[in-house]
């Protein structure tokens, strides 16, 4: 929440707002009692239709499965890992090298339990990618604007509408320039596609993620078991094992 460049949206900016004075801990509590959020977060739960009575309790030497974040803030690179009791900083970074920084930390964790365990998921909170080319999208068609301007009338217009002085100035030049922009522009626009098809393909793989395939598959094998074809079915099944 505290990175300038990302859009919060109303709900997490009067969270955000309301508790700036708070300590760590009436942060942490706020924000699990938020309903907003509780809601969102449980949106993506898989269904359990099957909750076994003998459930591990974990204790204070278990490294339960968690989220681990890497975050650079005014100049240093800080581990917020929820076992611990604060932030832990891991040296000193920019926006540019901070990578650097993280990546040693993050291979060590992983080593430390790859003898014993493989499940790790690395996970990159980025913008989003559809956004980022309709930006140079926008800045491409003006760029375009320009050179077809400069073509036309002899100056060329920046994107804030004032004379281009970073434009070539003879026509090959210029006509080079068009056709560098529009095949950006092509490409861009074919990026765009691709993204929004897999965001449409996300969105269909969570929606059958999130489904409770149960009661579909207790009617489907019951309708067989009536009609007399689940024993075959099984000992089919057993005599391929």
């Amino acid at each position: 929440m505290n990175t300038p460049e990302v859009q919060l949206g109303g709900e997490v900016s009067n969270l955000k707002e309301f508790t700036k004075e708070f300590p760590p801990e009436l942060k942490g509590m706020a924000i699990s009692n938020s309903e907003s959020i509780r809601r969102a977060h449980n949106s993506f739960a898989r269904p359990e239709p099957f909750v076994p009575d003998d459930k591990a309790v974990a204790d204070k030497n278990d490294e339960v499965y968690h989220f681990i974040s890497y975050i650079p803030f005014e100049g240093a690179l800080y581990e917020l890992d929820g076992l611990k009791p604060g932030p832990i900083c891991l040296g000193t970074c920019d926006k540019e090298n901070w990578l650097d920084l993280a990546r040693p930390a993050i291979q060590e964790r992983i080593e430390r339990y790859s003898n014993s365990e493989i499940r790790f998921n690395l996970m990159a909170v980025v913008k989003d990618r559809r956004e980022v080319c309709r930006e140079n999208l926008t800045r491409l068609e003006a760029v375009k604007s320009a050179v077809l301007h400069k073509l036309g009338a002899g100056d060329g217009m920046d994107l804030d509408g004032a004379v281009d002085n970073d434009l070539p100035s003879d026509a090959g030049s210029l006509n080079a320039k068009m056709a560098e922009v529009e095949t950006d522009i092509e490409r861009l626009k074919q990026q765009i596609a691709v993204e929004e098809e897999k965001m449409q393909n996300w969105k269909q793989e969570n929606i059958r993620r999130k489904h409770n395939y149960i009661p579909f598959l207790f009617n489907f094998l019951q309708i067989l078991a009536e009609k007399g074809k689940l024993k075959p079915l099984i000992q089919r099944a057993r005599q391929k094992s």
